[in-house]
């Protein structure tokens, strides 16, 4: 009994509190049947969100949502003196001190054995890491934390930008501070979006913390279709693909053919993009049941034309975050095109580094970066400019999907020397007459990759239409397809419940 009791409320980092998880959904309708009684009053349905976001967090990362408290409490004082400084040095300082305590603290946990390894590399030195905030930790409770590895919080990418931008924001003068540091704690801990996103911006969701809870019966039916989307995406596709095809070929690409090295490429960006629209369209579902409405992360990012709009359509949250927080403060295109070319590539290699703390992603986000440029001269002169057959939008399509997954060889390796691996079997190792072998062995895997593209290809009206059918079923109707799709995601299901990706960033 104390075990199991246990197991409910004290993290356990094998098993993290994550949407692909039975205890998940538990949790979900123990805090919706709570909700439901409190849900009309607005002062204890923030303050409960808030505590339930905390335990959530705990529960997927430990003693790490105490890092969460610091930053909702020090953005909070923060924003409050921005507002009501009168002088505009203040406002600029305490502003500034916002963005250094955020990037310190974000600096510490992901960047600092990305600093370290590389003095030791540049320098022929042999630094050793030490994370101070566990050994001070020991020191003065008593606790027995590990100190020879900084362990990344989970998420810490996402709130750190959604504070920074509540700051900036209030300084821009575009946003007046909340009032209540509870009402604040809950806008930065809301616990649907906490961890991978989407990074919501506070002009768009403290509005809604004043507003009455309002869920109409077709909003139910288009939370529901989200939530199915998203377990779909992830479990059905992503996971399959992932432990079958993909994990087996990126961790040891050299005992496997060029072909199947190409093949897991295209696997991973069919499996990157599942996996983490899958977690946004959960996200927005769970919180539309309590409702809130989130922002929407991903617009089918592979028809894009080119890389510029490819960026407008993946991962639109952090790309219009870099676009009005970094690109255009150092003078977006207003300065010419030498100033305009590199204003996007250091905002391309920053957007790697958020990724992760590697010169892997740094190279991904540089060929990126290289992406856009090239297109921005090329559109000047393209003699396709305005030619909108049919054959010229599939080259354009076809050209940018390559590029981009191409570009995944760094995002995906796990080490230089894989990347350096994959990219050599696929050009001196392709061996074409084991491609019909292949294609037997993996028909299932290939099969599944070739249905999630005809789908993701779709026209949008088709989508729209077949959403629309499930959100205008009637009740009953809608129980039983939930169910169908439930049975086939259980029995399609891995063994092993993969995390998802952007847990990482």
């Amino acid at each position: 009994m104390t075990e199991q009791i246990e197991s409910i409320f004290l993290f356990n980092q094998d098993a993290p509190l994550i949407f692909t998880r039975f205890y998940f959904w538990a949790f979900f309708a123990f805090v919706l049947a709570l909700y439901s009684i409190i849900y009309k009053k607005e002062k204890p349905r923030n303050a409960y969100l808030f505590l339930v976001s905390l335990f959530f967090y705990y529960k997927t990362s430990g003693f790490f949502f105490l890092l969460l408290i610091f930053s909702t409490i020090v953005d909070f004082f923060i924003g409050r003196t921005i507002y009501r400084s009168d002088n505009k040095l203040k406002k600029k300082l305490f502003l500034a001190l916002s963005i250094v305590v955020n990037l310190g603290v974000l600096s510490y946990y992901k960047y600092s054995g990305f600093f370290v390894d590389s003095f030791n590399y540049f320098f022929d030195l042999d630094l050793q890491l030490v994370d101070l905030v566990a050994k001070w930790t020991n020191q003065f409770a008593g606790t027995h934390f590990t100190i020879d590895k900084i362990i990344l919080p989970v998420g810490i990418s996402f709130f750190t930008f959604q504070t920074i931008s509540y700051s900036v924001d209030i300084f821009r003068g575009k946003l007046k501070p909340v009032n209540s540091i509870i009402d604040f704690g809950f806008y930065v801990s809301f616990f649907p979006q906490l961890v991978a996103g989407p990074i919501v911006r506070a002009s768009e969701f403290i509005p809604q913390l004043y507003k009455k809870y309002n869920i109409t019966k077709a909003d139910f039916g288009i939370a529901i279709f989200m939530i199915l989307n998203g377990l779909l995406k992830k479990l059905f596709i992503s996971d399959y693909i992932a432990v079958n095809f993909i994990d087996r070929v990126f961790s040891n690409p050299m005992t496997f053919s060029g072909f199947e090295n190409l093949m897991a490429l295209y696997g991973y960006s069919i499996q990157v993009y599942a996996d983490f629209s899958g977690y946004t369209d959960i996200a927005i579902g769970v919180a539309l049941l309590m409702g809130f409405r989130l922002p929407v992360n991903f617009n089918s990012p592979y028809k894009a034309l080119h890389t510029g709009e490819f960026w407008k359509r993946w991962h639109i949250s952090l790309s219009t975050w870099l676009k009005d927080y970094l690109y255009i403060p150092l003078g977006g295109n207003r300065k010419g095109k030498t100033r305009t070319n590199i204003n996007l590539m250091l905002t391309m290699l920053l957007g790697g580094l958020w990724h992760g703390a590697s010169w892997q992603f740094v190279i991904w986000g540089g060929l990126n970066g290289i992406g856009l440029i090239i297109y921005k001269n090329w559109r000047k002169i393209s003699p396709f400019r305005d030619n909108r057959t049919w054959a010229v939008r599939f080259y354009a399509i076809f050209l940018t999907f390559n590029f981009i997954t191409a570009t995944r060889i760094w995002f995906r390796a796990e080490s230089m020397e894989a990347a350096n691996g994959i990219m050599h079997q696929i050009t001196n190792a392709f061996d074409f007459a084991q491609i019909g072998e292949i294609i037997i062995v993996y028909k299932n895997i290939f099969a599944l990759m070739v249905l999630a593209l005809f789908i993701h290809w779709l026209p949008v009206s088709f989508k729209n239409r077949y959403k629309s059918w499930f959100v205008e079923m009637p009740q009953w109707a809608k129980v039983i397809t939930t169910v169908i799709i439930i049975f086939i995601i259980w029995q399609v299901r891995t063994a092993d419940l993969q995390p998802f990706i952007y847990f990482q960033f």
